[in-house]
């Protein structure tokens, strides 16, 4: 007779298995042949912003290491496209997945990417640490994500940074509604009655929850990506405060969110109504959560975390004088806007990645040349050298930086204060 123990793990073995087997029947995301277009999408100037998301402090460097834990089909030979300096590695337990993600290796001459049929959870077998680690939609698919993230939090290097995204639950409930319904009544995952469920969405109530998904999420477009969303053994969500708690406990500080704005009181609509004073005076990590609970449709977090135990960071900050020394880049995924515009605006600057359409930002002229100096060479001080022009510009530059529109290079900052 089974122990609870061992019960527990012939359980969580089971559906280790059914995960794999799940995506070697189908392989996520849907594979693709070339990534030629996507290796042009990628400039210096875009790799040095993404840098600075990670590694503020710290001088560019395009040679780290890295680790696509669960890469599936494609996502290794993206970073290793995108880094061609740098040694990338890419697991996952899906055989499928390495497969499609060796044949591109092999078709665009990457390198600088070496793949392994591995779960998370034993990483540690590579025998190596890495200097950035991307986790994004594996952890919330595992029996045992505590044991993946402090498996990943092990090869990371000290000093380290890791992108890691998992659900959301509030956006997701029509997900959640629809993968009960599945159970209940008995839908497999073979490709006839993968193509029946997908017929079948189109009779659900134009009310349901699944419905703005349906119209908006680029999963929700291919069969590979309804079986995914709909009828994976194993899904989970995380709130942010229980996000929060699931990265102390795997021995992780927060480092931000990769789309801040939708996260703060601070931007779009809330930073005026009447309920801004009360969320200002929230911690912040009761701010992100109370923002959560407002905008209520959130189906992922994506965020930066670093070891607990790292060195010291320098972080943004508007409060003194540093900020001066800061060198701003503007995100490649930011468009200005220069008509229909309000009264008195100048331009309206919009992050394309934002999925709110309160989250725009207003600049008037004077803000717009400042932003038109933006050169990814020049401090602020540098842009802005009268001290007239100063108040102007730390408002602008901190409603840059809240509405991620801005990354900010701090080491000539951080190196002038360590002299």
């Amino acid at each position: 007779m089974l122990t609870d123990h061992e019960a527990h793990g012939s359980g969580a073995a089971r559906v280790a298995q059914e995960v794999s087997a799940f995506y070697e029947r189908h392989p996520y995301p849907p594979p693709v042949d070339d990534l030629e277009s996507y290796r042009k999408s990628w400039s210096e100037d875009r790799r040095r912003a993404e840098a600075c998301l990670f590694w503020p402090d710290e001088p560019y460097r395009q040679d780290r290491s890295i680790l696509v834990a669960g890469c599936g089909t494609s996502q290794a030979a993206k970073h290793a496209m995108r880094w061609p300096r740098a040694k990338v590695v890419g697991i996952d337990v899906s055989v499928t997945s390495i497969e499609k993600t060796e044949a591109l290796r092999r078709k665009h001459g990457l390198d600088n990417l070496e793949l392994h049929r591995l779960p998370v959870e034993r990483v540690a077998e590579l025998g190596r640490t890495f200097e950035h680690v991307v986790c994004t939609g594996v952890l919330h698919h595992m029996t045992d994500p505590d044991a993946g993230l402090r498996a990943l939090h092990d090869v990371l290097e000290p000093g380290g940074a890791m992108h890691l995204m998992v659900y959301a639950p509030y956006g997701r409930a029509g997900v959640y509604l629809l993968q009960d319904y599945c159970r209940r009544i008995g839908i497999g995952t073979t490709a006839d009655e993968i193509k029946a469920l997908t017929a079948s969405l189109r009779a659900l109530p134009p009310d349901h929850p699944l419905m703005p998904l349906l119209r908006s999420a680029p999963d929700f477009k291919s069969e590979a990506g309804i079986a995914d969303a709909l009828l994976h053994p194993q899904d989970r969500a995380y709130a942010v405060p229980q996000l929060l708690d699931f990265l102390r406990a795997g021995g992780f500080a927060f480092g931000r969110w990769m789309e801040q704005a939708t996260y703060l009181p601070q931007c779009g609509g809330l930073a005026s109504s009447a309920h801004h004073p009360l969320l200002d005076r929230l911690p912040v990590e009761q701010q992100y959560a109370a923002v959560e609970l407002f905008r209520g449709s959130m189906v992922r977090h994506s965020l930066v975390a670093y070891r607990d135990d790292g060195p010291d960071r320098a972080h943004v900050d508007f409060a003194g004088d540093a900020w001066l020394g800061y060198v701003p880049l503007r995100r490649p995924d930011t468009v200005m806007v220069q008509e229909r515009l309000q009264p008195g605006a100048a331009a309206v600057l919009i992050n394309r990645h934002h999925s709110y359409t309160d989250l725009y930002l207003p600049i008037t002229a004077q803000q717009k040349t400042l932003v038109d100096a933006i050169d990814g060479k020049r401090s602020i001080g540098e842009i802005a050298p009268d001290p007239a022009l100063r108040r102007v510009a730390r408002v602008l530059f901190e409603g840059l930086w809240w509405y991620d529109q801005v990354v900010f290079d701090l080491s000539r900052a951080r190196a002038g204060r360590l002299m």
